[in-house]
């Protein structure tokens, strides 16, 4: 209703724009009409401070629209946030993993405040560029219907061009131009992220590299659009700039048959007053087009996060009644891809064993592993944790019966005392210590400033990425879930941290059900069971001594693992010589 209010009273507020010009034309007149003898003009202040008194009734009248529109826009912007926001959170963790969170932020945050400009600005300035014409053109005819036909043609050459930069191709423009900038935020913000890690292992210009190209991509995105826009705005920009090139020859050419030229010369002022104006409306209702396309595709973008469908909790929710995990011919496709990710997996996880997922990259491992926490629905198949469907589980007791330590671990800005705390947001510091101790991280908070009270990520205070590991483990042993899933854990520790968190592996997985996935084959050869999948399917299990009598894919690969590791020493060996 305000909105409405506020495009009402900015066309009302346009209309009393045009008014002071009509009094500044009486002025011009009154003044011709008793020349040389100005004292007789006698209504120039009348007509002076009528000018001043409507000129200052549109202003006012346009503050009242401004003061709807703003406080409709604050209302429809944090309804979108707070919506989008209460939203992501129903949706499956997997949905993250395929949006960056650079992209997320952009979309939730500066879309809302593109539609927010929008409402607040745009839209009562574009209700006026569009009303103000009307009037505009009733105007030009009122005087001299030859001249007002002469200043309206560069207009309409100059509309045709502004509709060429203002339609549907453009629209879409605006869509990719959008989009490049998401995918640049996206790649800044991860870049960002990741330098503690980037420095510890000397990184720096291949992890640049992402965000480079995507940068270049951007760069080359906007010139080539500008480019396409050269041509249409430099024709737009010099026909609506240009109506004085068309009514000074036509003024001259016509005064000369006038059969009034008093007359026609005070009509002739008129349009040289008024058509600056007219150029101003057509500048203003360009510019407000443009916004208009991008607020349409910014709450577009918001819209299809809202339509992101979270999944479907159980109406009569089941509980697990241990801790085993069972994958039943499972089949799983990830969105938009060709091949599946999974097909006809089955394996059974029994309560309190450890077992091991290896094979080669891309073959599926983390894909089994983000199923079990329901990071995704399967297609086919059933999975299940304490011989419940998990789909059966309600998400938030699922949850809690499982601690997933990622390959890339992400600590948030605060204290460890809080990082590690997330896991159980009750626990005691007493509580928090103990997993801390556990989780071998004592050398850690050591040599921090404040101890468990030091925020990390701030006045120089960085973890390697093996630090932050053993942080990411003291959360999962704080959680106390009685399903551990471990992806790649190690990857970026180095051979002292890589001990640490060995170490820490021991405490975190007493008693527990453990799913460790790993490349470095040394790391799982004590598993109960070792799973060996490959291109989505699982091609043995087994222990170790088991696999290799098979003389199969396991073998090959522990036999690939074994020369690397003689290569490595050999190396080592003569170099030292």
């Amino acid at each position: 209703m305000l909105t409405i209010l506020g495009c009402f009273l900015s066309g009302i507020s346009a209309i009393f724009s045009l008014i002071p010009f009509l009094y500044i034309w009486l002025i011009v007149r009154d003044i011709f009409e008793v020349l040389p003898h100005l004292s007789e003009a006698t209504n120039l202040a009348y007509y002076g401070w009528m000018t001043v008194v409507f000129a200052f009734v549109s202003i006012l009248i346009y503050f009242a629209a401004l003061m709807c529109t703003h406080l409709a826009a604050f209302r429809v912007a944090r309804n979108m946030r707070s919506q989008a926001l209460h939203h992501i959170v129903k949706l499956p963790l997997g949905y993250f993993s395929g949006q960056g969170s650079g992209k997320l932020r952009r979309i939730i945050d500066e879309s809302s405040g593109q539609t927010e400009s929008f409402l607040a600005h745009q839209l009562p300035d574009l209700t006026g560029a569009y009303v103000a014409p009307v009037a505009m053109i009733a105007m030009l005819f009122t005087f001299d219907w030859r001249l007002g036909l002469i200043s309206l043609a560069p207009m309409l050459i100059g509309f045709l061009f502004m509709a060429r930069m203002a339609g549907s191709s453009m629209a879409a423009k605006m869509a990719e131009y959008q989009s490049a900038l998401e995918n640049m935020n996206n790649e800044a913000v991860e870049y960002v992220r990741g330098i503690p890690v980037v420095k510890t292992f000397q990184q720096s210009v291949f992890s640049f590299k992402n965000f480079h190209d995507a940068i270049m991509r951007y760069k080359k995105w906007v010139v080539e659009y500008t480019i396409s826009l050269r041509l249409p705005m430099t024709c737009f920009t010099v026909c609506i700039n240009a109506i004085f090139a068309f009514l000074i020859p036509a003024g001259i050419l016509l005064i000369a048959s006038a059969v009034d030229y008093k007359a026609f010369l005070l009509d002739f002022i008129f349009y040289v007053l008024f058509t600056p104006y007219c150029t101003v409306m057509m500048t203003r209702i360009l510019f407000s087009s443009e916004n208009s396309m991008l607020a349409r595709d910014a709450t577009a973008r918001v819209m299809n996060i809202l339509q992101e469908q979270p999944l479907k909790e159980p109406a009569n929710p089941v509980s697990p009644k241990d801790s085993s995990v069972t994958f039943d011919n499972v089949t799983f496709t990830y969105k938009n891809a060709k091949q599946p990710a999974l097909k006809s997996v089955s394996f059974h996880l029994s309560q309190g064993s450890t077992y091991a997922l290896v094979g080669p990259s891309g073959g599926g491992k983390t894909t089994v592993a983000s199923l079990i926490p329901r990071f995704w629905d399967v297609d086919e198949g059933m999975i299940m944790v304490g011989g419940v469907d998990v789909r059966h589980i309600a998400t938030e007791e699922l949850m809690s019966h499982i601690s997933f330590v990622f390959q890339d671990t992400h600590l948030f800005k605060k204290s460890l005392l809080e990082n590690i705390r997330a896991a159980k947001p009750n626990a005691s510091r007493q509580e928090v210590m103990k997993a801390a101790k556990a989780a071998q991280c004592e050398d850690i908070i050591a040599k921090m400033p404040k101890g468990l009270d030091t925020v990390v990520g701030t006045k120089g205070v960085y973890l390697s990425g093996g630090e932050a590991q053993r942080i990411a483990l003291a959360r999962a042993i704080l959680k106390d879930a009685p399903i551990i899933v471990l992806d790649e854990a190690t990857a970026f520790a180095d051979p002292e941290n890589e001990h640490q968190i060995q170490l820490a592996f021991k405490e975190l997985t007493k008693g527990k059900t453990v799913l460790m996935i790993a490349h470095r084959l040394s790391t799982v050869r004590n598993a109960d069971c070792i799973i060996v999948i490959k291109d989505g399917v699982i091609k043995e299990q087994g222990s170790h001594d088991e696999l290799l009598a098979m003389s199969g894919l396991y073998s090959k690969m522990w036999m690939d693992y074994r020369s690397s590791v003689t290569w490595k020493v050999g190396k080592e060996v003569a170099l030292n010589a």
